[in-house]
């Protein structure tokens, strides 16, 4: 019965609200969404005190007033994102590609020609929601999205209804492999949105992340040696108010030529990096460090690192200093090392 009417209530709100606020002109609906900004940062502040915290641990060495014009900056980011994922309903394909674009068509066209499926990585960093909705007009690949399927179950359909209205596919983890192990006419290129805070600490990759040991989502290097797929990192820089550029960077075309971890370590850093040149554009109000550090990490890494590479025994493995030190002087106990 609860859901029931949970379902009926969120409909009502969607179709009497939210769906002809949708249809107003961006600079209309950026006006309600100015007055949320007042609201959120000086009435109701949002998450204030989980926002202080993550920009504490991640920017240490700043001051309380840098640390505190990047709060600001953020809640002005986040409202204008609001705004920009209500109009994203109603938008037409016209208006996302002429606020929507992409700056380097190249790497992408070439991995297309070779028939190459890719992986799009990055994070929760300027319009993710705008990139979901025009990925497919935009590139050659075949468009698909892996997402979390939401709690509420009207918000869960109507919300991928909209993403998926100019031809993006949305997987999750019922329909991933069926999907990506199918045949299709032309290549795909999945995106990955890999920054949010894993289920499982002991099932992630641990590494340093903007000052501090976190949690990465280890899923896409998975993917990657799994179905052969190139990985692309991309970052979707802000021209202006409502308006964007994304820029792609090729990280792989082949998962096996990298080492153990290499993937995720690159990815995750390019982030990082564009997080230190505008970290207001960035999800500051998830709780991203809300997974405890495993008392056993080093034990936990080098087992995590042993089932991989017999799981994907053709993956490029790396050798340490210490090992090639030992091989150099001739220890008989390392010498299946030295083929590597």
């Amino acid at each position: 019965m609860g859901n029931k009417i949970s379902y009926i209530g969120s409909a009502l709100f969607y179709y009497l609200l939210v769906y002809p606020i949708s249809l107003l002109p961006l600079r209309i609906i950026y006006l309600f969404t100015d007055f949320l900004y007042f609201i959120l940062s000086y009435v109701i502040p949002y998450r204030k005190m989980l926002i202080r915290k993550n920009l504490f641990k991640s920017f240490p060495q700043a001051s309380h007033s840098q640390r505190k014009k990047i709060k600001q900056a953020f809640y002005q980011h986040l409202c204008d994102l609001l705004a920009e994922s209500i109009k994203n309903i109603s938008i037409s394909e016209h208006e996302l590609k002429r606020r929507f674009k992409v700056s380097n068509y190249s790497v992408l066209n070439k991995l297309y020609a070779e028939g190459k499926d890719v992986l799009l990585v990055s994070g929760h960093y300027n319009n993710w929601e705008w990139m979901i909705t025009a990925q497919n007009l935009l590139l050659k690949h075949q468009a698909a999205g892996i997402g979390m399927p939401l709690s509420n179950a009207f918000w869960n359909k109507k919300l991928n209804e909209r993403r998926a209205r100019f031809g993006m596919k949305i997987l999750n983890a019922n329909n991933l492999q069926n999907y990506l192990c199918s045949d299709h006419p032309k290549p795909i290129a999945t995106l990955v949105l890999a920054d949010q805070a894993p289920g499982d600490s002991l099932k992630s990759y641990w590494m340093n992340f903007l000052n501090q040991k976190t949690a990465i989502f280890f899923g896409c290097e998975q993917l990657a040696h799994q179905y052969d797929s190139a990985v692309v990192y991309f970052v979707i820089n802000k021209r202006k108010r409502g308006y964007y550029k994304v820029d792609f960077q090729l990280i792989c075309d082949q998962a096996s030529d990298m080492y153990y971890g290499e993937i995720t370590e690159k990815h995750t850093k390019l982030l990082e990096k564009a997080i230190n040149k505008h970290p207001e554009y960035w999800l500051w109000s998830h709780n991203r460090w809300k997974r405890h550090i495993p008392e056993n990490l080093t034990e936990l890494k080098t087992e995590q690192q042993a089932k991989f590479e017999k799981r994907f025994p053709n993956i490029k493995k790396k050798v340490t200093q210490e090992i090639k030190q030992e091989i150099n002087s001739e220890n008989p106990k390392l010498a299946r090392y030295a083929k590597f």
